[in-house]
C-alpha cells in the first residue's frame, strides 16, 4: 500500500442528537473551524470518541475538525437533518441552552 493512498472514511460514525456532555467537544469544534456554534438543535457525528463534526437541525450552521475528513460527516450529518425535518412532530425535546453557549465561549 502507497503511503499517498488516501485513508477511506471511518465505517464507525455514529450520528446522534447533541447532549450537555458534548459542551467541551463542540466547544473545541467551534475554535478548530474558525465558527460559531450553530443554533438550535444539534446533531453531531462522532467517530469513536471524538465528535468530528456538528450541524444544526432548527437552524443554519455546521462546524467541523478540519484536520479530519469531516466533509464526509457533515454529508451524513445533512442527509440526517433532511429526514428528520420531513417528519413533523419528531423534533427532540433537548436544544442547546446557555450553559452550551458558554462553555464554547468560555
Amino acid at each position: 500500500m502507497s503511503h499517498n493512498t488516501p485513508t477511506p472514511f471511518p465505517p464507525d460514525v455514529t450520528i446522534r442528537y447533541a447532549t450537555e456532555d458534548d459542551a467541551p467537544a463542540l466547544a473545541r469544534l467551534a475554535v478548530l473551524d474558525s465558527q460559531a456554534l450553530p443554533e438550535g438543535v444539534l446533531l453531531v457525528a462522532q467517530v469513536g470518541d471524538e465528535l468530528w463534526a456538528a450541524l444544526s437541525v432548527t437552524a443554519e450552521g455546521a462546524i467541523a475538525d478540519p484536520f479530519r475528513r469531516s466533509a464526509d460527516a457533515l454529508a451524513l450529518l445533512d442527509a440526517r437533518a433532511r429526514q428528520l425535518r420531513r417528519r413533523p412532530g419528531t423534533q427532540p425535546a433537548f436544544e442547546p441552552a446557555a450553559w452550551l453557549r458558554a462553555a464554547v465561549a468560555a
